[in-house]
């Protein structure tokens, strides 16, 4: 048998955490003298301190550790989600190191990327009008005089903060014959009509995000930045990208004002 204190310089462990292990019943003592009451351990309680202290490297938590040994048909729910929150841990991490470096760039000129976040977007009814359009200024000519027209029709009243959007259904980035989804956020579904289309989008948990200050005959450009950070980042797109529009033509006479939201879903490839 080994004294508490030796069993603890044999395991790079204080006699403290030994006395608290054994407070809380996660590794009580072989043996404890009636008078004296030292406690003694033996070599048999080595491969449970061991299988302790590895557990406890890895973030799980003394009652995780208490529930593997008593159950331990536990373990891999538990260190699967472990895996899950270390991950968790690893992406805001990278993400935060990715932004900190664009902005040390940004700061010798090397690039001016500073509007791009990651965000989720939020699950949202819809009224939708899908078509394939020649350009934008169809596009543009579309939403206010018909399909703002529908809406008013079927009652819809739009949700706060407004939401309006286009998701584009090609996969890619162009100008011309453009498969568009016009959609506006709305508190109710209505019954579907001939022209416009009510459902309920799902919540997507990441979007690269970029602001775009201009023209629409511009977007490109920010597209191709969008697109190059993404792909610098270690980001892959999974899904259909919109744009947002908080400022344009329906309160901005200067063009130059116009404000755009290109939000693209992503996920980080490990």
């Amino acid at each position: 048998m080994f004294s508490i204190g030796m069993f603890s310089k044999i395991n790079k462990i204080t006699t403290k955490t030994l006395r608290y292990y054994e407070d809380i019943g996660l590794l009580e003592p072989e043996y404890v003298d009636e008078f004296t009451k030292y406690r003694y351990y033996t070599t048999e309680q080595l491969p449970k301190l061991h299988q302790i202290i590895t557990l406890k490297q890895m973030g799980i938590s003394l009652v995780e550790i208490k529930e593997i040994i008593e159950k331990p048909e536990e373990v891999e729910r538990i260190l699967i989600n472990k895996e899950k929150e270390i991950l968790d841990v690893i992406r805001n991490e990278e993400y935060k190191l990715i932004k900190l470096r664009n902005y040390l760039k940004n700061l010798k000129g090397e690039v001016d990327m500073n509007n791009v976040i990651i965000k989720s977007l939020p699950k949202v009814k819809i009224a939708s009008m899908r078509k394939v359009l020649k350009n934008y200024d169809e596009l543009f000519n579309l939403f206010p005089n018909v399909m703002a027209g529908e809406m008013m029709k079927s009652g819809c009243t739009c949700m706060v903060p407004d939401y309006c959007f286009n998701i584009y259904h090609d996969g890619e980035y162009r100008e011309t014959d453009m498969d568009v989804e016009m959609c506006q956020a709305i508190n109710d579904l209505k019954e579907d009509t001939d022209l416009l289309k009510f459902k309920e989008i799902d919540e997507v948990e990441n979007a690269v995000c970029i602001l775009h200050n201009g023209p629409y005959s511009t977007l490109g450009k920010t597209y191709a930045d969008a697109f190059k950070w993404i792909q610098d980042n270690k980001y892959e797109v999974i899904g259909h990208f919109r744009e947002s529009y908080i400022d344009g033509i329906w309160n901005k006479e200067n063009e130059e004002d116009w404000l755009t939201e290109i939000q693209i879903p992503v996920k980080h490839i490990l």
